[in-house]
């Protein structure tokens, strides 16, 4: 199944109402155009095509005789255990990834992560400020294509179609989850539901700083009781005061072409705040 048929309309859809609302105004520089325009076509032109054939050759040379040895087992558990599984060890990997920042021989793992913090901005379009080969890292990818490859291709689509559409909906401008929660009629009841599933305003918070900016809160995607579960869950009272990272944003060839670029930056700071240095 082409899942671009649904994919490129509803994120279209999406960044019109955003752009009709205003929300794109004024908001990008010439390092984020840059950034954004460069994780797009590399990643969809170059790295995810490339990592889809070298999971397909790697599958096909360690299992050549179990190709499509799952097909028979039915659609909807086989989709409810691929989407756990990919938000499982997704919100390990997201977790990891932000508490490596700053530690020797860790960083890397948040620097590819940071492209998508990076955005002092919260839209549609942080859901493709991903840099390029921060898709081999994460676990879904090798999740979905060993599930393609097994013989689940329905289940994994739906899987990428699942994750893909919470992603538009909690990364997206719109923040109709704030009335809700301050509602004395259902907030109680959404603040319950927080607990489960990741609302905007949840994700939203662990893109910001400062006053209800959480970026070391709320990691999942989907399932927000994996962060309840470890401690990590957050439920703000409304939008974060700032958001992205603090400083300076990284030039756009770092933030997209690490560690080609922006290797040594961090390893120079640390060196140079030694004493005696």
């Amino acid at each position: 199944m082409e899942i671009g048929i649904f994919i490129i309309p509803a994120t279209l859809a999406v960044l019109l109402l955003e752009l009709i609302a205003g929300a794109h105004r004024g908001i990008y520089s010439r390092n984020d155009y840059a950034t954004l325009i460069l994780c797009i076509a590399v990643t969809r032109v170059v790295t995810r095509p490339l990592f889809a054939v070298a999971i397909a050759l790697l599958l096909s040379s360690c299992f050549p005789a179990d190709r499509g040895a799952l097909a028979a087992f039915p659609v909807l558990p086989s989709f409810l255990l691929i989407l756990f599984a990919c938000e499982f060890s997704f919100y390990w990997v997201h977790r990891w990834a932000h508490e490596a920042k700053g530690k020797p021989g860790r960083d890397w793992l948040w620097k590819l992560h940071r492209t998508h913090h990076a955005g002092k901005y919260m839209n549609v379009l942080v859901t493709l400020r991903i840099h390029p080969l921060w898709t081999l890292f994460v676990p879904t990818t090798w999740i979905l294509g060993a599930a393609v490859y097994f013989g689940q291709e329905l289940a994994a689509t739906l899987t990428i179609l699942t994750i893909y559409g919470w992603n538009l909906i909690t990364h997206a401008h719109f923040r109709w989850d704030d009335a809700i929660r301050r509602s004395r009629r259902f907030g109680r009841l959404f603040r319950a539901i927080e607990t489960v599933l990741v609302s905007p305003g949840i994700h939203h918070t662990h893109h910001g700083y400062g006053r209800d900016g959480a970026s070391f809160r709320n990691y999942a995607v989907t399932f927000s009781f994996l962060d309840r579960i470890f401690g990590t869950l957050h439920i703000p009272e409304g939008r974060p005061a700032n958001y992205g990272l603090p400083g300076p944003t990284p030039p756009w060839f770092e933030e997209v072409f690490f560690p080609v670029f922006g290797w040594t930056r961090g390893r120079r700071a640390a060196k140079d705040r030694q004493p005696g240095i």
